[in-house]
């Protein structure tokens, strides 16, 4: 999807993408990452954004989980905290099909990078990392739930595989430029090093400023991905918003372990002295 910086628009765009792939036959559903809100804007930020409780996409997507009796990965929502941390969180949140909140994660690693002068993003200054990994049941088995820039971080991934997890989510709003660069190679290579499944359904385009002021836009890289657990792409959905459908055999997840069994290879090894 391509979210604004109108939580209430995003709502009714997300609406209609729940609804478009329930009637599909969709079980399952995945949003992007700040489902809620894109903006480059802390003060819009602080004009918008509500807590858990009183996030009304939140409780949107509540009621379309209920409705169609599927479940709901809503990829993160941009909210309120709590005191005395003024930050916001970056939260994703698994919905039941009666639309009970059956998981919520708070992202670990903080997109904290200079990519060009035009491209700097400080993460960290406006929201609060989280400190714990997250397995949430599914009827297909566990899913391991990540965030975006947490991509990077193997380690994350090995750890959610080796707890059980068949399914690993990657919701995102990754740049164009880091995007065209590594955004498929880093999906396919988290899958095959987990032998799981890798769904990431990315924000895309040009996101649409709706302030009262001229305010900076945000543009991200699209390309939802379905990874397979050898490493193959199963869906790309382009740069268009839209629904991809795909089907997923999670016996592939226990043929590939047994051919491949490197979750159970771990060997302790002396780390290198930094200081030489």
């Amino acid at each position: 999807m391509t979210a604004s910086d109108a939580p209430e628009e995003n709502l009714a765009e997300v609406r209609a993408l729940v609804a478009g792939a329930a009637a599909s036959g969709a079980q399952l559903v995945l949003t992007p990452e700040v489902t809620n809100c894109v903006s480059a804007s802390r003060r819009r930020q602080q004009e918008v954004l509500k807590t858990e409780a009183e996030d009304r996409v939140l409780a949107g997507l509540q009621e379309e989980a209920s409705r169609h009796g599927l479940w709901l990965l809503v990829g993160s929502l941009a909210l309120r905290g709590r005191e005395p941390d003024a930050r916001f969180v970056n939260r994703s949140f698994l919905l039941g099909p009666d639309g009970a909140i059956r998981a919520r994660y708070d992202k670990i690693h903080m997109f904290d990078v200079g990519l060009t002068p035009e491209e700097t993003f400080r993460e960290s200054a406006a929201f609060a990392p989280g400190g714990a990994a997250v397995l949430a049941e599914t009827p297909w088995g566990p899913l391991g739930m990540t965030v975006c820039y947490d991509l990077r971080f193997p380690a994350l991934y090995r750890a959610l595989a080796q707890a059980g997890a068949r399914i690993l989510a990657v919701p995102s709003a990754f740049s164009p430029v880091t995007g065209a660069a590594h955004w498929e190679v880093l999906l396919r290579a988290r899958a095959i090093e987990c032998g799981a499944f890798v769904l990431a359904p990315a924000q895309t385009g040009h996101h649409p400023v709706r302030g009262a002021v001229p305010r900076r836009g945000r543009q991200t890289h699209g390309h939802s991905l379905a990874v397979g657990p050898w490493g193959e792409v199963l869906a790309d959905g382009g740069t268009a918003p839209g629904v991809s459908l795909v089907d997923l055999r999670l016996s592939e997840v226990d043929d590939v372990r047994a051919r491949l069994p490197s979750l159970s290879h771990d060997r302790a090894f002396r780390a290198p002295d930094p200081t030489g």
